[in-house]
């Protein structure tokens, strides 16, 4: 089996990592995460089926989803300018400057290019500030389960 894609959109906050928080808590509370879902369907929508969590924690959940990893945001439980497993790595100038040849991506711009997308690895992902008339809007999680 190959590993799956997942991505969310949240409003924008300065402190990354309490958003991630924000967004795994909602998640989890909905149930949008393997095993309670095998495959969640992306993007999330509000139509989306959320059967509510299955686990009393995060990290009961973690633990029941094993080597697949969860499929969803729960895989990530950092942002950070490291690159590592289980983190939601912030992308440098020189990366957004690549990958969407601005360093203040708008929405438009991140979801009409791909090519960031094949180099998040599994188990990894990035975060990605994106940007309305030059002004911070929105946070985009982008990753890959581990299996």
């Amino acid at each position: 089996m190959g590993s799956s894609p997942y991505w969310y959109y949240v409003a924008y906050e300065d402190d990354k990592n309490s958003a991630l928080n924000k967004l795994r808590q909602r998640e989890f509370e909905a149930g949008r995460y393997n095993p309670v879902v095998c495959f969640p369907e992306f993007p999330i929508t509000e139509e989306t089926k959320s059967p509510g969590k299955g686990h009393e924690t995060i990290a009961d959940a973690l633990e029941d989803a094993a080597e697949d990893g969860t499929r969803s945001i729960l895989d990530l439980d950092k942002v950070s300018d490291e690159d590592d497993y289980c983190i939601a790595r912030i992308l440098n100038k020189d990366e957004l400057i690549e990958y969407f040849k601005t360093e203040k991506p708008t929405k438009e711009i991140i979801e009409n290019t791909d090519s960031y997308i094949e180099d998040i690895e599994r188990g990894k992902g990035f975060c990605i500030t994106v940007y309305e008339n030059e002004i911070p809007k929105e946070l985009f999680f982008i990753g890959y389960s581990f299996d």
